[in-house]
């Protein structure tokens, strides 16, 4: 028997799975604790009653077991025993072992884990949404139905329309994270967000959670310390609410797998509000903070109280302790830019929807690509790099998640008042991505697949997978999917997925642009 066994993301072993150790760096004790708790909330969510604690319980120990987010064996082993005490509350036994969770039937462990992964996803929104007072019932009941699901043997179909519904459930689990979002910080703006690290002190801020953001900067005012974004954070530039505060300078570094690197001997603390987070390197593992359901052995976590509040002074108080830079430093992007602009959210493209509507009409727009999702460390990533460079002066790129620092430092030129590439945002702006496709489908008076509009979509977690199946239950095909398929698709199920909604792989930026634009 194998030490562990996870296939989850993108960078798995051998392109099949993970079964000595993660790549990631996740360690056999803790792959076991993170599907001891995910048997558990199998068993909850068989028994529930769907009250709100239960699903509180199951949507964050659904983000627990997202790639990079906890490493902390302890930590894990807890919720699970939080869960298993609601479980036996209820009276529940427990109607899956760890010993068949990923194992048995190839079509039948590839469709129960793409559905187990897209709730890993969706709960991740969930949560972000939450800390901001939002909440949707039917949502919140699909994760009590989605994961007790899991626990039952269904037929490929059945199986395949489960997908297709939770799909569905998180199209508008992403709208409720886009209005709490819009709702809290105001609609994204157009924002120019300079690399450049001023001299004295400072903190990096990297994940996803703008809640957190915006309590450091309000508790960090007026003290000298500056903020900067990194990774998944850059989009906060965008909003209103964030970009106010002047402190909040501008972005550090560049995407998640990158940080060992660019962390190496930092004069300044960082603060980890969700994934991803990778094994912690010496040199600066007495400057990270956790916070919310990330954790990493030994390091600094900051939790919130009862009321939802996090104390943030002591992050603060070490930024001013070690000082920062003493001079400016200016960091670049993955093709050498200083700026990068990001704030092209579902609103600020729409309110140009006229203007965009007109250029296509005029032939100066004759394509629309969404280039992005999530970043990572295996080669051949530079393929959306290269697609992007290759196409054509006539066609504009929607980007967002990690995956648009392959391209967003890029100057490939503008269309009209329109920059060629468009950063709408985090992953789960996806959904503003979507919105827009739907907007133009309606002022062209055709199909979302009849527009003159690919995605190519790179993938590393569990957020990726949902959104998939987000696009796949709207029927969006002719999707194209790299840097490599999930481990997890059995060939089967890839086979249904090709055949049933057009997905490719990927192969090289000439062939596919050749494909896409008929040359």
């Amino acid at each position: 028997m194998s030490e562990m066994f996870c296939f989850q993301c993108e960078q798995t072993a051998k392109g099949t799975g993970c079964t000595v150790s993660g790549v990631c760096g996740k360690k056999p004790n803790v792959a076991h604790e993170q599907d001891e708790l995910t048997c558990e909330m199998i068993g909850l969510a068989a028994c529930s009653d769907g009250r709100a604690e239960h699903v509180d319980l199951l949507v964050d120990g659904l983000f627990v077991t997202i790639t990079n987010v906890n490493f902390d064996e302890g930590k894990v082993a807890a919720y699970a025993a939080k869960i298993q005490a609601a479980r036996e509350e209820m009276g529940g036994e427990l109607p899956l072992s760890t010993e068949v969770l990923f194992h048995g039937d190839d079509n039948e462990i590839s469709l129960r884990s793409t559905l187990l992964l897209g709730l890993r996803g969706m709960a991740a929104y969930a949560h972000h949404a939450r800390v901001l007072g939002k909440r949707e019932p039917e949502v919140d009941a699909w994760f009590v139905k989605g994961m007790a699901a899991l626990a039952d043997e269904h037929s490929v179909d059945e199986w395949l329309a489960l997908l297709m519904e939770f799909g569905g459930i998180n199209l508008k689990c992403m709208e409720l994270l886009d209005a709490a979002n819009t709702g809290a910080y105001g609609n994204p703006i157009p924002s120019v967000v300079s690399m450049n690290i001023e001299k004295g002190p400072f903190i990096v801020v990297t994940g996803h959670d703008l809640h957190d953001l915006k309590m450091l900067l309000e508790q960090s005012e007026g003290k000298g310390v500056n903020i900067y974004t990194h990774s998944e954070m850059l989009p906060a530039h965008g909003y209103p609410g964030l970009e106010k505060y002047r402190h909040l300078k501008g972005n550090f570094g560049t995407a998640w797998q990158n940080q060992q690197k660019e962390f190496d001997g930092i004069p300044a603390p960082i603060l980890f509000t969700t994934n991803c987070i990778m094994p912690v390197k010496s040199s600066y593992a007495d400057r990270v903070y956790t916070t919310s359901v990330v954790a990493y052995p030994e390091m600094k976590h900051i939790a919130a109280d009862v009321g939802g509040h996090k104390d943030f002074s002591g992050l603060i108080e070490h930024a001013i302790k070690l000082g920062g830079y003493s001079e400016d430093v200016q960091m670049k992007g993955v093709n050498g830019g200083t700026t990068v602009t990001t704030g092209y959210g579902r609103q600020t493209v729409l309110d140009n929807a006229p203007a965009i509507i007109d250029a296509v009409k005029d032939g100066a727009i004759k394509h629309f690509f969404l280039v992005g999702g999530c970043d990572g460390a295996k080669p051949g990533r530079n393929y959306y790099t290269d697609f992007v460079k290759q196409s054509p002066k006539d066609t504009v790129v929607l980007t967002l998640a990690c995956g648009k620092y392959r391209i967003n430092d890029l100057d490939v030129g503008s269309i009209g008042p329109f920059p060629r590439i468009l950063d709408m945002g985090q992953c789960n702006d996806a959904y503003g991505a979507i919105q827009v496709a739907i907007a133009l489908a309606g002022a062209f008076d055709c199909g979302v697949n009849d527009l003159p509009l690919t995605l190519v979509l790179s993938w590393y977690e569990q957020k990726a997978v949902c959104i998939l199946l987000t696009l796949l239950s709207l029927g969006i095909k002719n999707i194209y999917i790299g840097p490599s398929i999930p481990a997890f698709f059995s060939d089967a199920v890839l086979n249904t997925l090709v055949e049933k909604f057009d997905l490719h792989p990927i192969s090289t930026p000439e062939q596919d642009l050749a494909a896409i634009l008929g040359k």
